[in-house]
């Protein structure tokens, strides 16, 4: 079996399991706080991630960039509260389409922060990728179909900053030091409102989010033994069986079924992003010496 397969292999699984993560954050929701139930996941998360910040002290929370930091912290809380906030008040396939938008907000971003150019494989992408976005919200004389679906799009955009800035302070910081910030701090930004909003859970709500933060924490180490094993451009295509586990799980769990507009969209959605990523993976193979 070929390295890209296991790599493929493993990102099914890890994306099962963020998907799962969500359903249970969706169930959670529905008896605590939106950032009470980030601030678990982020406790879990720090806990994962202990030895090697352990390991990694002080030299590890050195960093000459405090200021991308911040920004990349900001986008990174505003990605994963919005995240929860979104299945909250939205069907879970409809937040999880939405959520794909994170891809054309990344080529937008990097065009102007990055200097990255912006081609016309990735301007054709952008605009396709958009009207899938249109679609599911329905823009009429009325509005939108509904306010709630610019929740998933806030989060999107804040995931497309993080990711950004992180693309650029990997270029002067370690691992353990990205690591080490986002474990903590997105720990702290939830954890100082617990003074008001926590909530002890019973002995079901307790199983219900050590379940969660458990399926998100693992979620998270297994989609980077897949970026070890596969390609970016093969692990990152896997991500859209989201939806398919979204539609499962909404099906079972919330008796939710997808309308005709967001099925649309999302198809538009997901071939805009492949055909993006295809184009710019033979672009670079063509440039490979031989």
């Amino acid at each position: 079996m070929s390295n890209n397969i296991k790599g493929a292999l493993w990102a099914l699984l890890a994306t099962a399991l963020f998907v799962l993560t969500t359903a249970l954050a969706k169930i959670a929701a529905t008896d605590y706080h939106i950032l009470q139930i980030l601030f678990v996941r982020q406790c879990f998360v720090f806990a994962s991630a202990l030895p090697v910040l352990l390991h990694s002290f002080p030299h590890g929370f050195k960093t000459e960039n405090p200021l991308q930091h911040a920004v990349r912290l900001t986008g990174s809380f505003i990605a994963l509260s919005s995240g929860i906030w979104a299945v909250t008040v939205l069907p879970l396939t409809t937040a999880t389409t939405l959520g794909f938008a994170k891809v054309f907000f990344v080529a937008l971003l990097a065009a102007l922060f990055l200097g990255e150019a912006l081609t016309r494989t990735r301007v054709l992408g952008i605009l396709l990728g958009f009207s899938g976005v249109l679609v599911v919200m329905r823009p009429g004389l009325n509005g939108f179909a509904s306010l709630y679906t610019l929740i998933p799009l806030l989060g999107a955009l804040g995931a497309a900053v993080a990711l950004i800035c992180v693309r650029k302070l990997s270029q002067t910081e370690s691992t353990p030091t990205l690591l080490a910030y986002q474990a903590i701090f997105v720990g702290l930004m939830s954890g100082l409102p617990m003074f008001w909003l926590w909530k002890t859970p019973d002995l079901y709500g307790l199983l219900l989010l050590t379940t969660m933060a458990l399926t998100a924490t693992l979620g998270q180490w297994i989609i980077i033994k897949a970026l070890r094993l596969g390609e970016a451009s093969i692990v990152g295509t896997i991500q859209y069986v989201a939806l398919i586990y979204a539609a499962l799980l909404g099906l079972v769990l919330f008796s939710e079924l997808p309308d005709t507009f967001t099925l649309i969209g999302a198809a538009l959605i997901i071939f805009s992003a492949l055909y993006m990523m295809q184009k710019e993976h033979r672009q670079k193979v063509a440039l490979k010496p031989t």
